[in-house]
This record gives structure tokens, sequence and C-alpha cells, in this order.
């Protein structure tokens, strides 16, 4: 019997309610929420697929993750390629497959990283070229990490004040900062495997608890564009779960954000709607993948293992 398992930290509803919905959908497919000790290098995980919720904030579990991924089990998302990613990248990667992004520049850090003096930083110009940065952005905007989120260390900027005084304070945190685009509507979707979207109308100034009751949805086309987005973007980056959202200023969505592979879920946050798609989406996804069985990488060489090539064993 194929196996699924949950590794998960403080969600509380979203992951037993997809361990619920597969047991329940699949008698040849079990599924439970992941439990482990240290990791013994001779021993593969004991799972055919594991959908991965919190390695972005635990190496143990990232490291793990690499661990049973190399010994064939299917990991959701790649942890290979969610080691590797960032969201400077992300912008640079959208904007090259036509997909509307921010201007948006990468800064270094404002204080030397752990370990390192100023004749590390030999290579960068001083005084930086503050002046062409920001009247290339322009005010607002937004000074956030350039591989953070749950919106931790993000600062909307209004003037040279306000800038300069957030990057003084993002200390050794390599930032980027963003245009501000001034959005009419804004659209917040899940993407499953790549090709299944889910369009949620989105208020992000709104309360966490209210961002998703909004009284407004998109036109046949932009719903079109937005979803024709999502899966570019997603089969770019490989992620078979993730959120993109797009703020729409003058008809054109501009992706904001899109490094969610784990994104948000809980039934009191997204709404009980919302809540049922994307557990039931994730049901048929992971059951179909554990279906394929063990599937090790075509080779072992980091081309192979970030882009999921991967040859199936039964």
């Amino acid at each position: 019997m194929e196996s699924i398992a949950v590794l998960y930290g403080m969600e509380q509803s979203f992951p037993p309610a997809l361990v619920e919905a597969i047991n329940r959908r699949e008698e040849n497919v079990r599924a439970e929420l992941l439990q482990t000790g240290g990791i013994v290098l001779d021993n593969p995980a004991p799972y055919t697929v594991i959908v991965d919720r919190i390695s972005q904030d635990i190496s143990f579990y990232r490291a793990m993750l690499k661990h049973a991924a190399l010994n064939g089990t299917r990991v959701i998302n790649n942890p290979f390629w969610w080691s590797a990613d960032d969201k400077f990248f992300n912008y640079t990667l959208a904007q090259k497959l036509g997909v509307a992004v921010p201007k948006t520049v990468l800064l270094p850090t404002k204080e030397h990283p752990p370990n390192t003096t100023s004749q590390s930083m030999r290579n960068l110009i001083y005084p930086l070229n503050w002046e062409e940065l920001l009247e290339y952005v322009g005010f607002p905007g937004w000074l956030k990490p350039f591989d953070g989120g749950g919106w931790k260390n993000v600062y909307r900027i209004d003037n040279e004040e306000d800038f300069f005084k957030a990057y003084d304070e993002s200390e050794d945190i390599c930032m980027t900062y963003q245009e501000n685009i001034d959005f009419e509507e804004y659209y917040r979707c899940y993407v499953i495997g790549r090709k299944h979207v889910h369009v949620m109308p989105y208020r992000p100034r709104n309360p966490h608890h209210l961002r998703y009751a909004a009284d407004f949805s998109p036109s046949p086309a932009m719903l079109e564009r937005i979803k024709n987005d999502c899966i570019t973007i997603c089969e770019a980056l490989s992620y078979d779960m993730n959120t993109v959202e797009f703020a729409i200023r003058d008809g054109i969505p501009y992706a904001i954000d899109f490094m969610n592979p784990a994104p948000d879920a809980e039934l009191s946050s997204v709404g009980e709607e919302n809540f049922e798609w994307v557990v039931e989406t994730l049901t048929t996804f992971t059951i179909e993948e554990a279906k394929k069985g063990l599937r090790q990488p075509s080779e072992y060489r980091w081309s192979a293992m970030l882009s999921g090539s991967v040859v199936e064993e039964g």
C-alpha cells in the first residue's frame, strides 16, 4: 500500500483535514501525520509522498526531506529547488517569461553578514548608487527581504527618510526595494500540480481574517490571463503547491508574490469555500502521485534533483 505523510508545524485545521480526505477517498493509499526521530543514512523514509508545510523554518526537516527524495519519496514541494529559490530570482524569471512584475532592485545588506568585514565587501561600490536605485523604483515602494515570507521585516516606504530608516533596521538581511502597485483589484491564487488554479479575490489591506471577504471578481479575459500566468510561473519554478498574488493596475495583472510553497490554508484564515477547494484538490493530486510509487532521481546531479527528473520504480 502506498503512503502519504503530512509534515507540518503550528497549523491546526489543514493537515488533519488533508489526511482525513485522503483516507476517505482512497482505500489503497493511506495517509498520516508524519512522525520522525533522528534520520539514519541507510534507512529510506517509509512514505511514497510527503507534503511539506514547515521545512522552510526548520533545517533538520529540510535535510530529512532531501534524504527522502534521494530514496524515491515524492516530496511536495521539491526540497532541492526550494532550498535554491529566492524572490529576486523569481521576479527576474517571471519577467523573462513575459509575466508583468513591479520594478524591483536588490540591495546589499546594511550590516556585514556574520564573519565578514569591509574587506569581504571590496567589490561593492561606496557610496552606493542610491539616487539611481531610488529613482528607478520611485515612491511609494516596499522594502522587504529577498527570500522572506509571512510579512516579516516588510516596510512601506513613502520617501527617502522612510527608506533609510527601514534600511538601517534591516541589519544583515538582504533586502529588495520594490515599486508599489496602486491596484484596483487584488487576487490570491492557489495553484496545485501546476495545472489546477483557484483564483480568490483578496484584500491585503484588511485584517487577516477579513482578507478573503472581497466584493469583486475578474472578467473572463482577466481570469484566463491570471490562470495562464499562474501555470507559467509554477511550471518554471517546479512548484506543485503555491500561491501566486496579483495586483491589477490599469488592466494589467502584476505578479507580486509567488514564492509561497507552504501557503496559508487554515480554515479560520481562508474561509470554508477556499479551504474545501485546496483540501480536495491537493487530495486528488497527492493520491495521483502516490499511485506512481517510489521514483528515484533520474541521475544524481543537481540539475536532475532541481528539476525533479525521476525514473519510476513501480
